[in-house]
């Protein structure tokens, strides 16, 4: 691997730079690879035992020895774990270290695709909190989409809009995640064509592309709110400089974390610098600040409140449905079931945000009968007497691509497909032969 000379050069002086030894991890080829698991539907971190350690910066995230085929582990496809960069995972003490133990928060994570830090924030996130995971590009946030989904949590809204239009919702959330689009030299170990993609001009251009970011989106956080700031570059012009900036142009003022020293993670400016040379992990800046101006409270009501389900439909909702405090909201002819206490902020985000996907969606309305949609499957919303057959490795992978099943159950009607006591999707078993439901846009494409 050859790393850019005017990298190199720029990030002499930058604080816990050894130029010898990024050199030498860089060239050595090593990867590492991790995992976060979705706790919600594990129990520790029993899903790959034997090769499996601790990340130390995090509760869910386990390293491991060596990178199994993910695409052909059903469990993989049922949610149980999210395969992210170990650096990344970070996030969590920021979350953990600047917010209130136990207090519901309005989290927006502004530039969300595919889904990692979402789901990670979700996994941390107290009772009666809400997540907007917003990504801009629209065929990404249907990636992020499918991500929320196969985690299987119901207070996220997925949104795909400018940094620009969350202004409208002036001192609204209590935390705004931006892990900003940069020059991505953090990466270059995962991904080497980013090299040739790499210049000092294209550093120049994303950092002014993250002021740009900042500042739209800047009026959306309360007075006293937490702004996350990360990038997965090491050149201090999208990292030391854009803090300095935010203190100077937007009055935010640095929070400082609590890091063991043994992590090897590197303090520099108020924010926290990754070097592969010294920790297991991609290169990654992270600092966090809190807004010192604005309100503590929005100024923002909700117009009117969608279309709830009729009588009838809440009944047929119920028989898919665990019974909790929901609120069953109706588009056209699909039925989706928000939690109750987030029935006023899912409607004032609804009027003001193109919404891709909010809470779960239940199913669509067929002749006086709902047919389940693939993210109740996913969801722990699911009503646990829903039938579910219990398939081999083999069928699930076969089931996962699409195919024709064959099971020794006489059940008919609707039905899980069942992995190890997890869910994968729905089938529907006929007298003459089992219709399989797996969403095709999820499908394994590929044989072994």
């Amino acid at each position: 691997m050859q790393l850019p000379i005017q990298l190199l050069d720029s990030l002499e002086g930058v604080r816990g730079f050894d130029r010898p030894a990024f050199e030498e991890v860089h060239a050595s080829g090593k990867q590492v690879t991790s995992i976060r698991v979705n706790p919600c539907k594990n129990e520790g971190h029993s899903l790959f035992p034997g090769i499996a350690t601790p990340v130390p910066w995090t509760q869910y995230g386990c390293y491991l020895s060596m990178r199994p085929s993910f695409t052909f582990d059903p469990l993989f496809h049922a949610g149980r774990y999210y395969v992210q960069e170990a650096s990344s995972m970070f996030l969590e003490q920021a979350i953990t270290q600047t917010t209130t133990p136990g207090a519901a928060l309005k989290v927006l994570d502004l530039c969300a695709a595919p889904g990692g830090k979402s789901t990670h924030v979700q996994s941390l996130l107290p009772h009666g909190s809400l997540l907007v995971s917003n990504e801009v590009i629209r065929s990404r946030a249907n990636v992020l989409k499918d991500n929320i989904i196969k985690w299987g949590s119901s207070n996220v809204m997925v949104t795909s809009n400018d940094p620009s239009d969350f202004a409208s919702l002036e001192n609204f959330f209590d935390v705004m995640i931006v892990d900003a689009p940069c020059s991505g030299s953090g990466l270059f170990r995962r991904d080497e064509e980013a090299i040739d993609e790499w210049s000092l001009n294209n550093v120049a251009l994303c950092s002014q592309r993250q002021q740009r970011i900042l500042a739209a989106a800047w009026p959306c956080l309360k007075k006293d709110g937490m702004l996350i700031y990360s990038t997965c570059s090491y050149s201090k012009e999208e990292d030391e400089d854009i803090v300095q900036w935010l203190t100077q142009e937007l009055d935010a003022e640095v929070t400082e974390l609590n890091i063991p020293g043994d992590w090897n993670i590197i303090s520099s400016a108020g924010g926290y610098r990754f070097w592969p040379d010294k920790l297991m992990g991609e290169g990654l800046f992270l600092c966090c600040l809190r807004k010192k101006g604005g309100e503590e409270e929005p100024a923002i009501k909700a117009k009117r409140i969608p279309p709830r389900a009729t009588k009838s439909e809440l009944e047929m909702a119920g028989r898919w449905v665990e019974p909790a405090d929901l609120s069953f909201i109706k588009y056209e002819n699909t039925v989706y079931a928000w939690p109750a206490d987030l029935l006023t902020d899912f409607s004032i985000l609804l009027e003001r945000l193109k919404t891709v996907y909010s809470g779960t969606l239940v199913g669509e309305i067929m002749r006086d009968k709902i047919v389940p949609d693939h993210a109740l499957a996913m969801s722990a919303l699911i009503n646990k007497n829903i039938p579910g057959a219990e398939v081999s490795r083999e069928t699930a992978i076969q089931y996962l691509q699409r195919r024709d099943i064959a099971l020794t159950s006489t059940d008919k009607g609707w039905q899980r497909v069942m992995y190890e006591g997890n869910s994968l999707g729905w089938i529907n078993v006929l007298a003459n032969r089992i219709n399989n439901y797996y969403p095709k846009e999820l499908r394994i494409l590929k044989d072994k």
